[in-house]
């Protein structure tokens, strides 16, 4: 089968010239805040724009099919394209010189995962401040597509499951047609930005700070405009909980918002992966604000009416930071490792956590977790009735083989990378516990990790390679590990 090398060359066409487009929105911010980087902005624009409409161009009257194999590859080359184009504003106004530096965190930004490089956030220009928030957004919108358009059709790490309640064969689409169901789901994400961005300005924050915190929350990224990220708000918890709220939504499947968003609420609750996402957050709460209030110091508010004391302040902390690193969002309120020596084993446990199918978190995902128990448990039963036909059931319906054997293979597929990835970082001279914090951190997109990479810390410290190679998990980690594998052994490309 021949490679349809000419689609894929017009998409990518198309999405250098989505990313410029965006550029020249952090273009505009650069100018109306002269911060002295809007020319340059300006220009990784031009060069970005220019490319892609050549790409297109060339490419003209293609054919418009795009099989598996030009699927992987778009969806892989797509991620690296973005990434390469948009570390220009960084390159071009010298905000960051290296280009090790300048990929690792335009690849953290796509991935949506939130580690950085920047010692001083504060002294960057608006401009490029706006253009990483806006790296996030850009890669939370691709990751809904792929969510809900691409990975079912491709059979990435057991999604079939989830496309039977998107565009898929199934009573819970959205729309018969994939693009249809994207859009809907775009208006839904555009429009929660929006509304968080409002409400967070409401709060106390300055526009400019309130709109790249949506950015970023609703993405799952977790960059922020200040040094301290979401501790410089430590006195205004309204802000911190209206944050909260968002991560959470973020975290949770995008068509049970459209769900609830059109007055079918009884269906999100139906829904077993939300019932357990939400029991998960609850309970993990509860244990850390026991933890945080007998044993750890949390900063305690003064002279506010929402604040009650201690108790407040760790309920507070401790549900921020349980929902930052389950969604993988990675905003800090407080340092969690300085908590006790068991917070920091309970919250790195929670890196392997994730958030929910179709929504724009990292990680395992609560429901091929729930698939992964559930399977473990019927073994049990299969053991004592061998000829017993047990089948695993999701949502009320049969889960097939197929897809049991792919959420599995998934699983110990992700162990193992997490395992070579600490090995790598291992070798590249981190501390076991930086080595294992890192490795998690970025396979999962979550942002702070531990040890020397903890969060109130940052990734500058690790050597070049290390960067290249957390870069290298991000990606795997954000495109469902398969998508970007395949891609790499040679079967793929051998003409079939």
């Amino acid at each position: 089968m021949k490679l349809n090398t000419r689609i894929i060359i017009h998409i990518m066409g198309l999405l250098l010239l989505c990313n410029g487009s965006f550029m020249l929105l952090a273009a505009l911010a650069s100018g109306i805040y002269k911060d002295g980087a809007t020319m340059d902005i300006m220009l990784s624009a031009i060069v970005t724009m220019l490319f892609g409409m050549m790409a297109m161009f060339y490419t003209r009257g293609h054919k418009k099919e795009v099989k598996k194999k030009e699927g992987y590859i778009v969806v892989t080359f797509g991620w690296i394209v973005m990434s390469i184009s948009g570390m220009l504003p960084y390159l071009f106004s010298g905000s960051i010189p290296s280009i090790t530096d300048a990929f690792f965190e335009t690849m953290s930004g796509y991935t949506t995962t939130g580690a950085s490089i920047l010692d001083d956030i504060e002294a960057l220009p608006e401009g490029i401040l706006l253009w990483r928030s806006l790296t996030h957004w850009i890669g939370g919108m691709g990751i809904i597509v792929l969510a809900i358009a691409i990975l079912p059709l491709l059979g990435i790490g057991g999604m079939q499951l989830f496309s039977a309640e998107a565009p898929g064969p199934g009573g819970d689409k959205l729309h018969p047609r994939i693009t249809d169901t994207a859009k809907r789901l775009w208006l839904i994400y555009f429009g929660y930005t929006v509304l968080e961005t409002l409400l967070l300005k409401f709060a106390g924050m300055s526009f400019f700070d309130a709109i790249n915190h949506a950015l970023a929350t609703m993405s799952t990224g977790g960059f922020s405009t200040k040094n301290a990220s979401l501790a410089y708000w430590n006195d205004s918890p309204i802000i911190q909980y209206i944050i909260i709220v968002f991560m959470f939504l973020a975290g949770s499947n995008f068509v049970l918002s459209y769900f609830a968003l059109t007055g079918r609420v009884k269906r999100v609750f139906q829904d077993e992966e939300f019932k357990y996402y939400f029991g998960f957050v609850a309970i993990f709460t509860i244990l850390a604000t026991l933890g945080v209030y007998f044993k750890a110091d949390v900063p305690v508010s003064d002279f506010h009416p929402m604040v009650w004391g201690k108790a407040e302040s760790a309920f507070r902390h401790t549900l921020f930071q349980v929902i930052a690193v389950i969604t993988t969002t990675g905003f800090v309120s407080a340092d969690f490792t300085s908590w006790t020596h068991f917070l920091t084993v309970f919250f790195f446990g929670l890196m392997f956590l994730g958030g929910s199918a179709g929504s724009t978190a990292g990680g395992i995902k609560v429901m091929r977790h729930l698939l992964i128990i559930k399977n473990g448990i019927l073994e049990f039963k299969r053991t004592l009735h061998p000829n017993a036909v047990i089948p695993v059931r999701y949502n009320q319906k049969t889960v097939t083989e197929h897809i049991v054997y792919n959420v599995v293979a998934f699983f110990v597929l992700y162990m193992l990378l997490f395992i070579i990835g600490s090995l790598v970082l291992g070798f590249l001279g981190l501390d076991f516990v930086s080595a294992v914090g890192g490795s998690a951190s970025s396979l999962g997109n979550v942002g702070p990790a531990l040890g020397s990479l903890n969060p109130v810390s940052n990734y500058n410290s690790l050597p070049a390679a290390g960067k290249w190679w957390c870069a290298f998990l991000m990606l795997l980690g954000r495109l469902e590990l398969f998508t970007v594998l395949i891609v790499l052994t040679p079967y793929f490309w051998k003409k079939t």
